[in-house]
């Protein structure tokens, strides 16, 4: 008969702690073989063998809920699908490390010799802003059908003309200007506002290199200001008026995006464009409320998200229409595809976080709901709408 191990000796046949021993046991993962007289938990060659398996699976960044529901006693089929899942999982989070690490050193780059806590504190979290709307934009290309470019839609909706006087507020990265470089009307003049240590910082390289391509008369001229102090405005205010401004996916970032809108209500124009977005319902989540009623699935924070999206996203019209006489809204669509379940009940998962008690719940039946709908047709064609407001004065 083999020889029985203590805890202790179990752990460090392991490699772990005999509080991570205890904590196994408590979470059921690893139930003891026996006790001895003294009621000490007592543990087999088989029970070393499930640790083993613990430690591995933690090892690749697996949570102990999910080795305890998925995998212990799974099979192979079921351990096959949680790596698949798992190396989407770590690839993501690959992402969001890569996405520090540049943070980092870019932080280091603009403030080497100047640096304190308040402005580290600032950069880092605008340069975060930035890249949390880049890697949207990147999942978002991971499935976008091709052909489309989204920013070529958006672009092409704004009917620019030549000579035109253009504010782009919170340039960012500018893909409406990179991704239209040869197409930018002649004779534009482009003025673009970002801070330091925000992606602005790549299209200020980006334009060196590329100015000369240009088109004839096409100036763009690049300020670091920060769009919620009067430095920025009193250079805005000395160039007025401005036929098209931009205030493209900035609300969000702003403390006060009211106080933006009016600035920018006041250099407008008499014929100009005041182009932005906010608030709105969600394509995302009309989807996924719709889908969930055909998969039998009560999921009530869907609709309290959208009820909530349409309280906001009118309060955000009437906020406009105090300084425009004419806001009109235009609905831009982009197709996604999707042939993987997995990838759909991901995007689910980005779009309602803090959910992960439905997600446990319900998982299995998403995902076979998923399947069955790309099954039919072999992948599955989702059209969102994106809003903007054009407005006038």
């Amino acid at each position: 008969m083999d020889k029985k191990m203590t805890s202790g000796e179990i752990a460090k046949k392991a490699g772990v702690s005999q509080k991570a021993v205890r904590l196994y046991d408590e979470k059921g993962l690893l139930k003891p073989t026996d006790y001895s007289e003294g009621n000490y938990r007592l543990y087999d060659k088989a029970a070393l063998q499930v640790l083993e398996k613990i430690v591995a699976l933690k090892q690749i960044g697996f949570s102990l809920e999910e080795i305890r529901d998925n995998l212990v006693a799974g099979d192979a089929k079921d351990i096959k699908e949680a790596l698949e899942m798992q190396l989407k999982v770590m690839e993501e989070k690959r992402y969001r490390i890569e996405m520090v690490i540049d943070t980092i050193k870019r932080t280091l780059a603009q403030n080497a010799d100047a640096l304190d806590w308040d402005d580290v504190a600032g950069i880092v979290q605008s340069v975060t802003i930035d890249q949390e709307a880049d890697r949207g934009h990147w999942l978002a290309l991971q499935h976008t059908v091709p052909g489309q470019d989204w920013y070529v839609t958006v672009f092409n909706s704004m009917n620019f003309k030549k000579d035109e006087k253009i504010l782009d507020l919170g340039c960012g990265f500018s893909k409406l200007w990179r991704n239209n470089w040869k197409d930018i009307p002649e004779g534009s003049e482009i003025f673009g506002y970002d801070i330091r240590g925000s992606w602005a910082d790549d299209f200020e390289n980006y334009l060196k290199e590329n100015e000369k391509d240009l088109p004839s008369g096409v100036k763009i001229d690049l300020t670091f200001e920060d769009l919620e102090k009067s430095a920025a405005w009193d250079l805005i205010e000395s160039e007025k008026a401005y036929d098209h401004i931009i205030a493209h996916y900035l609300y969000f970032e702003l403390k006060n995006p009211e106080a933006l809108v009016e600035k920018a209500s006041k250099v407008l124009a008499k014929d100009g464009v005041f182009s932005v977005n906010g608030p709105d319902v969600g394509s995302w989540n009309l989807f996924f409320e719709k889908a969930m009623k055909e998969a039998g699935i009560d999921a009530p924070f869907i609709e309290e998200s959208i009820s909530e999206q349409e309280g906001k996203r009118d309060d955000f019209f009437a906020m406009l229409s105090k300084y425009f006489a004419k806001v009109d809204t235009v609905e831009l669509t982009c197709d996604f595809r999707y042939a993987e379940a997995d990838d759909l009940l991901l995007k689910m998962k980005d779009t309602f976080e803090g959910q992960e008690k439905f997600f446990c719940k319900y998982q299995d039946k998403i995902k076979a709901y998923f399947k069955e709908q790309i099954e039919k047709n072999g992948e599955l064609i989702i059209t969102t709408t994106s809003q903007f407001l054009r407005c006038s004065l």
